[in-house]
Protein backbone atom coordinates (compact mmCIF):
# COMPACT_ATOMS: atom_id res chain seq x y z
CA UNK A 1 0.00 0.00 0.00
CA UNK A 2 1.01 3.71 -0.60
CA UNK A 3 -0.12 7.15 -0.20
CA UNK A 4 1.03 10.38 -1.64
CA UNK A 5 2.61 13.30 0.09
CA UNK A 6 0.56 15.90 1.71
CA UNK A 7 2.08 19.24 0.55
CA UNK A 8 3.41 21.20 3.44
CA UNK A 9 1.20 24.36 3.32
CA UNK A 10 -1.45 21.64 3.80
CA UNK A 11 -0.01 20.04 6.04
CA UNK A 12 0.18 23.22 8.55
CA UNK A 13 -3.36 24.51 7.47
CA UNK A 14 -4.53 20.84 9.03
CA UNK A 15 -2.50 21.20 11.59
CA UNK A 16 -4.10 25.12 12.49
CA UNK A 17 -7.44 23.60 12.53
CA UNK A 18 -6.56 20.81 14.60
CA UNK A 19 -7.53 18.49 12.20
CA UNK A 20 -4.64 16.28 12.38
CA UNK A 21 -5.49 15.76 16.01
CA UNK A 22 -8.86 14.71 15.46
CA UNK A 23 -7.82 12.14 13.02
CA UNK A 24 -4.99 10.56 15.09
CA UNK A 25 -7.58 10.34 18.05
CA UNK A 26 -9.76 8.52 15.51
CA UNK A 27 -7.14 6.25 13.57
CA UNK A 28 -5.74 4.95 17.18
CA UNK A 29 -9.29 3.82 17.56
CA UNK A 30 -9.32 2.07 14.51
CA UNK A 31 -6.04 -0.10 15.56
CA UNK A 32 -6.58 -3.64 17.42
CA UNK A 33 -4.23 -3.23 19.91
CA UNK A 34 -4.92 -7.13 20.54
CA UNK A 35 -3.71 -7.69 17.01
CA UNK A 36 -0.40 -5.76 16.68
CA UNK A 37 2.34 -6.46 14.84
CA UNK A 38 4.99 -8.39 17.09
CA UNK A 39 8.07 -6.97 14.72
CA UNK A 40 8.20 -4.46 12.63
CA UNK A 41 11.09 -3.67 10.18
CA UNK A 42 11.81 -0.11 8.73
CA UNK A 43 13.86 1.09 6.11
CA UNK A 44 15.02 4.80 6.94
CA UNK A 45 15.03 6.08 3.68
CA UNK A 46 15.19 9.91 2.20
CA UNK A 47 17.33 11.65 4.62
CA UNK A 48 19.64 12.85 1.71
CA UNK A 49 16.56 14.01 -0.69
CA UNK A 50 14.94 15.54 2.39
CA UNK A 51 18.32 18.11 2.99
CA UNK A 52 18.40 18.73 -0.61
CA UNK A 53 15.19 20.04 -0.85
CA UNK A 54 16.14 22.56 1.67
CA UNK A 55 19.20 23.24 0.35
CA UNK A 56 21.04 21.35 3.51
CA UNK A 57 24.16 19.31 3.15
CA UNK A 58 23.24 15.49 3.27
CA UNK A 59 24.31 14.91 6.99
CA UNK A 60 21.71 17.71 8.37
CA UNK A 61 18.87 15.34 6.30
CA UNK A 62 20.95 12.62 8.56
CA UNK A 63 20.86 14.51 11.90
CA UNK A 64 16.97 14.87 11.53
CA UNK A 65 16.69 11.20 10.74
CA UNK A 66 18.17 10.24 13.89
CA UNK A 67 15.85 12.50 16.08
CA UNK A 68 12.85 10.90 14.20
CA UNK A 69 14.57 7.72 14.76
CA UNK A 70 14.13 8.38 18.97
CA UNK A 71 10.65 9.40 18.29
CA UNK A 72 9.55 6.67 16.21
CA UNK A 73 11.05 4.27 18.83
CA UNK A 74 8.85 5.96 22.01
CA UNK A 75 5.50 5.71 19.83
CA UNK A 76 6.69 1.87 19.15
CA UNK A 77 7.28 1.27 23.04
CA UNK A 78 3.74 3.03 23.72
CA UNK A 79 1.63 0.73 21.33
CA UNK A 80 3.75 -2.47 22.63
CA UNK A 81 5.71 -3.25 19.49
CA UNK A 82 7.55 -6.02 20.85
CA UNK A 83 10.69 -5.64 18.79
CA UNK A 84 11.86 -2.94 16.19
CA UNK A 85 14.49 -3.40 13.43
CA UNK A 86 16.20 -0.31 11.82
CA UNK A 87 17.65 -0.17 8.92
CA UNK A 88 20.07 2.72 9.00
CA UNK A 89 23.37 1.87 7.31
CA UNK A 90 23.86 -1.09 4.56
CA UNK A 91 27.40 -2.78 3.34
CA UNK A 92 26.47 -0.77 0.03
CA UNK A 93 26.82 2.63 1.81
CA UNK A 94 30.43 2.25 2.25
CA UNK A 95 30.67 3.59 -1.40
CA UNK A 96 29.38 6.61 -0.60
CA UNK A 97 31.83 9.73 -0.05
CA UNK A 98 34.51 9.75 2.22
CA UNK A 99 33.13 13.11 3.94
CA UNK A 100 29.35 11.78 4.11
CA UNK A 101 30.71 8.13 5.79
CA UNK A 102 32.61 10.14 8.35
CA UNK A 103 30.01 12.19 9.31
CA UNK A 104 27.42 9.10 9.85
CA UNK A 105 29.69 7.58 11.87
CA UNK A 106 29.77 10.42 13.65
CA UNK A 107 26.39 10.58 14.28
CA UNK A 108 25.83 6.93 15.23
CA UNK A 109 28.70 7.43 17.33
CA UNK A 110 27.14 10.53 19.56
CA UNK A 111 23.40 8.24 19.03
CA UNK A 112 25.16 4.84 20.57
CA UNK A 113 26.54 7.14 23.22
CA UNK A 114 22.64 8.42 24.01
CA UNK A 115 21.17 5.40 24.19
CA UNK A 116 23.57 4.03 27.30
CA UNK A 117 21.92 6.88 29.28
CA UNK A 118 18.50 6.27 28.34
CA UNK A 119 15.92 6.62 30.61
CA UNK A 120 13.49 5.20 27.86
CA UNK A 121 16.09 1.85 27.22
CA UNK A 122 16.31 1.18 30.56
CA UNK A 123 12.80 2.01 32.32
CA UNK A 124 10.96 -0.23 29.44
CA UNK A 125 13.97 -3.17 29.65
CA UNK A 126 14.45 -2.48 26.03
CA UNK A 127 17.62 -5.08 24.51
CA UNK A 128 19.39 -2.93 22.21
CA UNK A 129 22.19 -5.27 19.57
CA UNK A 130 23.10 -4.13 16.53
CA UNK A 131 23.30 -6.70 13.47
CA UNK A 132 25.28 -6.71 10.52
CA UNK A 133 29.42 -6.74 9.85
CA UNK A 134 30.08 -4.65 12.77
CA UNK A 135 33.37 -5.02 11.95
CA UNK A 136 33.95 -3.27 9.25
CA UNK A 137 32.86 -0.06 11.70
CA UNK A 138 35.41 2.42 13.12
CA UNK A 139 36.88 0.54 16.09
CA UNK A 140 34.74 3.51 19.22
CA UNK A 141 31.69 2.53 17.57
CA UNK A 142 32.52 -1.28 17.84
CA UNK A 143 33.44 -0.39 21.28
CA UNK A 144 30.17 1.18 21.99
CA UNK A 145 27.80 -1.56 20.35
CA UNK A 146 29.83 -4.05 22.93
CA UNK A 147 29.03 -1.39 25.81
CA UNK A 148 25.23 -1.16 24.81
CA UNK A 149 24.78 -4.74 24.33
CA UNK A 150 26.18 -5.80 28.09
CA UNK A 151 24.63 -2.98 29.14
CA UNK A 152 21.11 -4.07 28.08
CA UNK A 153 21.63 -8.19 27.33
CA UNK A 154 19.13 -9.28 30.47
CA UNK A 155 16.31 -7.15 29.28
CA UNK A 156 13.65 -8.68 27.21
CA UNK A 157 10.81 -6.85 27.39
CA UNK A 158 11.18 -4.94 23.87
CA UNK A 159 14.22 -5.55 21.22
CA UNK A 160 15.46 -2.75 19.20
CA UNK A 161 18.15 -3.93 16.22
CA UNK A 162 20.26 -1.57 14.57
CA UNK A 163 20.71 -2.49 11.31
CA UNK A 164 24.34 -0.83 11.11
CA UNK A 165 27.20 -2.27 8.15
CA UNK A 166 24.36 -5.09 7.36
CA UNK A 167 23.38 -6.51 4.22
CA UNK A 168 21.02 -9.26 3.56
CA UNK A 169 22.98 -11.62 1.45
CA UNK A 170 26.16 -10.94 3.56
CA UNK A 171 23.86 -11.88 6.43
CA UNK A 172 22.90 -15.16 4.89
CA UNK A 173 26.59 -15.77 3.66
CA UNK A 174 27.91 -15.09 6.88
CA UNK A 175 25.46 -17.94 8.51
CA UNK A 176 26.76 -20.33 5.28
CA UNK A 177 29.94 -19.89 6.63
CA UNK A 178 29.54 -20.64 10.04
CA UNK A 179 27.70 -23.77 8.77
CA UNK A 180 30.37 -25.00 6.63
CA UNK A 181 33.24 -24.39 9.46
CA UNK A 182 30.66 -27.10 11.95
CA UNK A 183 30.29 -30.01 9.02
CA UNK A 184 34.31 -29.58 8.69
CA UNK A 185 34.60 -29.87 12.22
CA UNK A 186 32.37 -32.53 12.55
CA UNK A 187 29.66 -30.70 14.59
CA UNK A 188 27.25 -31.02 12.26
CA UNK A 189 26.44 -33.41 9.36
CA UNK A 190 25.80 -31.72 5.72
CA UNK A 191 22.47 -33.50 6.14
CA UNK A 192 21.03 -31.73 8.81
CA UNK A 193 21.37 -28.60 7.08
CA UNK A 194 17.62 -27.00 6.79
CA UNK A 195 15.67 -23.95 6.64
CA UNK A 196 15.66 -23.88 10.59
CA UNK A 197 19.37 -24.60 10.95
CA UNK A 198 20.60 -21.38 8.85
CA UNK A 199 17.72 -19.67 10.90
CA UNK A 200 19.77 -20.14 13.82
CA UNK A 201 23.00 -18.95 12.27
CA UNK A 202 21.48 -15.54 10.75
CA UNK A 203 21.93 -12.22 13.30
CA UNK A 204 18.34 -12.25 14.33
CA UNK A 205 18.87 -15.69 15.46
CA UNK A 206 18.73 -14.15 19.57
CA UNK A 207 15.22 -12.57 18.73
CA UNK A 208 11.82 -14.14 20.22
CA UNK A 209 10.51 -13.57 16.80
CA UNK A 210 12.84 -12.98 14.28
CA UNK A 211 10.65 -12.61 11.33
CA UNK A 212 8.95 -9.08 11.10
CA UNK A 213 5.35 -8.91 10.78
CA UNK A 214 5.82 -5.46 8.36
CA UNK A 215 8.30 -3.20 6.99
CA UNK A 216 7.64 -0.37 6.42
CA UNK A 217 9.63 1.88 3.58
CA UNK A 218 9.99 5.77 3.64
CA UNK A 219 9.92 7.96 0.17
CA UNK A 220 8.03 5.96 -1.65
CA UNK A 221 10.62 3.97 -3.06
CA UNK A 222 9.16 0.07 -3.49
CA UNK A 223 12.53 -1.77 -3.17
CA UNK A 224 13.80 -4.07 -0.28
CA UNK A 225 16.87 -3.24 -0.91
CA UNK A 226 18.59 -6.03 0.82
CA UNK A 227 17.39 -5.89 3.80
CA UNK A 228 16.47 -9.09 5.98
CA UNK A 229 15.94 -10.27 3.21
CA UNK A 230 15.48 -14.34 4.50
CA UNK A 231 13.36 -12.88 7.25
CA UNK A 232 11.18 -10.81 4.80
CA UNK A 233 9.95 -13.88 3.01
CA UNK A 234 6.11 -13.61 4.56
CA UNK A 235 6.24 -10.06 5.88
CA UNK A 236 3.72 -7.31 4.72
CA UNK A 237 4.96 -4.39 3.02
CA UNK A 238 3.28 -0.44 3.72
CA UNK A 239 5.20 2.34 1.64
CA UNK A 240 5.11 5.55 2.70
CA UNK A 241 5.36 8.42 0.29
CA UNK A 242 7.24 10.77 2.80
CA UNK A 243 10.96 10.96 3.19
CA UNK A 244 12.25 9.58 6.69
CA UNK A 245 12.64 12.67 8.79
CA UNK A 246 9.06 13.89 7.55
CA UNK A 247 7.27 10.17 8.86
CA UNK A 248 4.68 11.00 11.83
CA UNK A 249 2.96 9.62 14.15
CA UNK A 250 -0.60 8.76 12.41
CA UNK A 251 1.90 7.52 9.46
CA UNK A 252 2.90 4.47 12.10
CA UNK A 253 -0.29 4.18 12.76
CA UNK A 254 -1.95 4.09 9.14
CA UNK A 255 1.03 0.99 8.59
CA UNK A 256 -0.73 -1.07 11.39
CA UNK A 257 -3.96 -0.35 10.21
CA UNK A 258 -3.33 -1.75 6.86
CA UNK A 259 -1.54 -4.17 8.36
CA UNK A 260 -4.56 -5.50 10.44
CA UNK A 261 -6.82 -5.14 7.17
CA UNK A 262 -5.09 -8.02 5.57
CA UNK A 263 -5.34 -11.73 5.70
CA UNK A 264 -2.11 -13.91 5.98
CA UNK A 265 -2.21 -16.83 4.46
CA UNK A 266 1.18 -17.52 4.35
CA UNK A 267 1.12 -19.06 1.09
CA UNK A 268 -1.77 -21.46 1.94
Amino acid sequence: MKYGRCPPLIQNLLSAFGVYKLYRAWLHRQIDLERLPEHIGIILDGNRRWASARDMIPWQGHREGAAKVREFLEWCLNLGIKTVTLYAFSTENFSRSETEVEELMKIYEENLKELLDSEVIHEHQVRVSVIGRTSLLPVKIQGLIDEMEELTKDYDRFYLNIALAYGGRAEIVDALKQITDKVKNGEIDSNDIDEKLIEDHLYTSYLPKPDPDLIIRTSGEARISNFLIWQAAYSEFFLVDVFWPEFREIDLERAIRSYQNRQRRYGS
